[in-house]
């Protein structure tokens, strides 16, 4: 558990298949993401570590027991991941709630795998396998909006 992780970098089929639809599909996922009923994805906001520019981005993400966890799809190395760890966290909007999440720490999938069992159904689980998500991001909540 690292704030400054090993760099993991997405798997094949995430940059061959996922990384050209997102350009397509993330404005569209952007406005539904974090509102009730939206399990799919929750907004993360964060700010840009040389910028300093505010940035909203769609991501699966899951809350229990004041834990948010975030599956690290295109790995630790992604603008909004490497913000996140910078800023030493993020307000994530979840289910049409707003969350203060701090102390960002990179889970490794054999030290997460407890931790994403009440989370995750078994189909979500299965899917992390196949698109080889190898890291997720685990998140404290520090306050509700």
């Amino acid at each position: 558990m690292s704030l400054v992780p090993q760099p993991v970098e997405p798997a094949p089929i995430v940059k061959i298949v996922m990384r050209p639809l997102t350009r397509i599909l993330n404005p569209m996922i952007g406005r539904l993401a974090g509102r009730r009923h939206f399990r799919m994805a929750a907004q993360i906001r964060h700010t840009g570590r040389r910028s300093g520019r505010a940035y909203v981005t769609p991501a699966g993400a899951r809350l229990h027991d004041g834990v948010i966890v975030i599956p690290l799809t295109f790995g630790n190395q992604s603008d909004w991941a490497r913000n996140v760890a910078a800023a030493g966290g993020c307000s994530v909007r979840l289910d049409g709630r707003d969350y203060l999440a701090t102390e960002p720490e990179f889970l490794g999938r054999d030290q997460a795998r407890e931790l994403i069992k009440p989370m995750f159904s078994p189909l979500e689980r299965a899917s992390f396998r196949l698109l080889g998500i190898r890291q997720f991001m685990l998140l404290q909540v520090a306050a509700p909006g």
